[in-house]
């Protein structure tokens, strides 16, 4: 049967998500609608919200700031010459929570598994390389070297990640002194993202 105009316009926009299909769509919107008008004009005005989000112009993170870059790229206190690449945000906020990296990230998308990666993804290393060997906030990553000290490539450690990983490394290797991955505290197979606490941070401190 043919769903109300605003159902399957709703139905449809959900759709698009990761992870949802047309039927989970579909339950999603019924449920909604069953929560109440309160509810939805909420969720409502909470996505309009995203709008007003910002992408970092250096790490390509999201951000509030009023200027163009996000929190962690604006704390002095970091660590400028220790670089973490990451597919997703969610990694970002993943590796963060541990505590136990206080360097810089590059958020790069999620990679295919042939390892090349899209026009989007090639400009952000090559800003990424073109950062390195400029000044950042002043100061020189690694004055007169064009290198950072260390580059960290925190892909997921399955079959295509270390694929991935390997060929960026050999791309990155003239931009830093050190290129290493997070060490196999993390299971074979696994995701940075929902790996608790303690065995990512574990990884963090035994990269190689």
């Amino acid at each position: 049967m043919k769903l109300p105009d605003p159902i399957q316009r709703t139905v449809d926009a959900l759709a698009e998500l990761p992870s949802i299909g047309p039927r989970q769509a579909i339950r999603l919107a019924f449920h909604l609608i069953s929560r109440g008008k309160e509810d939805i004009r909420t969720l409502a005005g909470a996505i309009d919200d995203l709008a007003r989000i910002k992408i970092c112009d250096r790490c390509f993170f999201a951000h509030q700031n009023s200027g163009a870059r996000c929190g962690i790229c604006e704390d002095k206190n970091r660590a400028q010459n220790s670089i973490m690449i990451v597919e997703k945000e969610t990694d970002l906020l993943t590796i963060e929570n541990t505590g136990k990296f206080n360097g810089r990230y590059l958020v790069l998308g999620s990679i295919s598994k042939t390892g090349i990666l899209d026009d989007s993804q090639k400009l952000r290393i090559q800003n990424l390389k073109n950062a390195i060997q400029k000044e950042l906030h002043g100061q020189a990553i690694q004055p007169g070297s064009g290198q950072a000290e260390e580059i960290i490539i925190a892909f997921n450690p399955t079959s295509a990640g270390d694929f991935n990983a390997s060929i960026l490394a050999k791309d990155l290797a003239p931009f830093a002194k050190k290129i290493s991955r997070l060490g196999r505290g993390l299971p074979t197979g696994g995701e940075v993202e929902f790996a608790d606490d303690e065995t990512l941070g574990s990884a963090i401190e035994r990269r190689s």
